[in-house]
């Protein structure tokens, strides 16, 4: 390069003037972050601790009502309880960091669909307490049919409640779409152990007590798998911004 076209010393203090300042401007960006992102971290881990509650309270409902066991479902009632006050903290947790840290766009996006993801874990910790009432209703009762579908619905609804809580954390919206496909199955069961329990309630008088309990339970499980798909869409709206109907 000759001379004539090489930067003085008066361009080179700019550019290094700019570089300096534009690193100074990303080191305070990331101080600026740090304390959402901070807080964006233990919202998730606590929606991820409220999932694995929701996930054993359905399991240990239907294990009582296979086991006749009044107790264990009676474990499960008292234990939404808990459910119930960390979606109070989780909530109170993401009003202050909203209200503290001021986010916009995506992250703001983020933190309200989280707040909404914990009532639909809320609302299906009590259908799994809902489960167990029914549960310990049946227990002295002998079990009518094996409870029809009742215990691969419940089994599906857990097994459906771990699924969506990793496309959740990693905004995953193809894996949160098959994850709300599967939610047809369990409506597929329910319909199924319907039409089968209506079945027996007209042939003998006395399973109709417990297959109304029967035909409660289900219910509820059946609302478990749609809320799933309620939270499934909350991770097609962060990933897109778009309202997408998973359950037409």
């Amino acid at each position: 390069m000759s001379d004539e076209h090489a930067p003085n010393e008066e361009t080179l203090r700019q550019a290094g003037q700019i570089l300096r300042t534009g690193e100074g401007e990303h080191q305070h960006d990331h101080l600026l972050r740090e304390p959402l992102d901070r807080g964006e971290r233990e919202i998730k881990d606590e929606v991820l601790r409220m999932g694995g509650l929701v996930e054993d309270g359905i399991r240990a409902a239907i294990d009582a009502l296979v086991r006749h066991d009044a107790d264990a479902a009676m474990a499960v009632i008292i234990n939404d309880r808990v459910i119930n006050e960390m979606q109070r903290a989780v909530s109170s947790l993401i009003t202050a960091t909203i209200a503290t840290q001021q986010p916009v766009a995506r992250d703001l996006r983020f933190l309200l669909s989280l707040d909404h993801v914990t009532y639909e874990l809320e609302r299906m910790g009590d259908h799994a307490a809902s489960v167990a009432k029914q549960a310990r209703k049946l227990a002295p009762l002998p079990p009518l049919k094996k409870y029809v579908d009742l215990p691969v619905m419940g089994e599906l609804a857990a097994q459906l409640v771990h699924a969506i809580l990793r496309p959740l954390v990693d905004i995953d919206p193809v894996r949160a779409r098959e994850v709300a496909a599967r939610d047809d199955e369990i409506d597929r069961l329910y319909h199924r152990t319907f039409d089968e329990v209506l079945d027996l309630m007209r042939a003998d008088p006395a399973n109709v007590e417990p297959g109304t309990r029967i035909l409660f339970a289900a219910h509820y499980i059946e609302r478990i798998g749609d809320r799933v798909t309620n939270i499934a869409e909350d991770v097609v709206f962060l990933a897109s911004g778009e309202i997408e109907d998973l359950n037409p």
